[in-house]
């Protein structure tokens, strides 16, 4: 587990800059989207928040030798104030790199709970999947009321998927997403960007069998969150400072 201390302790380094605890400007920042699609728009506001996440896709094998993608767990960090330094373009790979240094059978829970003592300065919150709010299936939810708005319990959002095009590298990163939100204070739009890794094996139906166990594929990506409206976290994380990036 000592490899996993080395990304909150470069995002420390990296990220100290003036008026850190005022706030990071992130006006005029914005998604690079692949020109040639229609499935993503580039959002018109600047985000609220962005975060590079470190986690796992989880499929499960069906009968026919395919996996399907069933759930997702990340740890969320603060980016936001990395946003326009020469770090920023590679911060996810930086991020996957660290993380597949973790042993195999560490799962993404021991990691989230290793890194809680760092939850004050750079852990932003978790990403995970709960019952939707319909009652119906299962939906992603970011939630940073167990760590950066600890007290907040309406600090997270449950969104829907509004468009996904493949991820611009190819395989075996996973797709990127442009999600809406259903339920929740936290935001209004969350943006899945610049993954690393994520998807099943290119030749899983070798060994994906009926009644194969789930696999969980470690993978890393970017976060963007915004808020359409104001709220009243808008007001109390710009003055904290908590902004982050994310991913589904």
């Amino acid at each position: 587990m000592f490899a996993l201390t080395i990304l909150p302790l470069l995002l420390s380094a990296v990220s100290a800059v003036p008026n850190r605890a005022g706030g990071c400007d992130l006006s005029g920042a914005t998604i690079s989207l692949p020109s040639n699609q229609t499935l993503l728009v580039t959002p018109s506001h600047d985000p609220s928040y962005i975060a590079v996440a470190i986690g796992t896709q989880n499929y499960t094998c069906g009968s026919t030798g395919t996996y399907t993608n069933v759930s997702a767990v990340a740890e969320l960090f603060d980016a936001s104030c990395l946003y326009g330094t020469p770090e920023f373009a590679s911060l996810q790979e930086l991020a996957y790199t660290v993380w597949k240094l973790a042993p195999p059978a560490v799962p993404i829970s021991e990691v989230i709970q290793f890194l809680q003592p760092f939850h004050a300065s750079f852990v932003l919150g978790q990403h995970f999947f709960v019952t939707s709010p319909s009652g119906t299936g299962i939906s992603p939810r970011w939630d940073f009321s167990s760590a950066a708005l600890v007290g907040h319990p309406d600090a997270y959002v449950i969104a829907a998927r509004a468009g996904d095009i493949p991820a611009p590298t190819g395989s075996p990163d996973v797709d990127w997403l442009g999600l809406n939100e259903v339920e929740g204070n936290l935001a209004t739009q969350v943006f899945r960007v610049n993954t690393v890794g994520g998807l099943p094996p290119a030749f899983g139906f070798l060994w994906c069998t009926a009644g194969s166990p789930p696999i969980a594929v470690k993978y890393a990506s970017m976060y963007c969150k915004r808020l359409l409206v104001p709220s009243r976290y808008s007001c109390l994380l710009n003055c904290s400072g908590l902004f982050g990036s994310s991913v589904q």
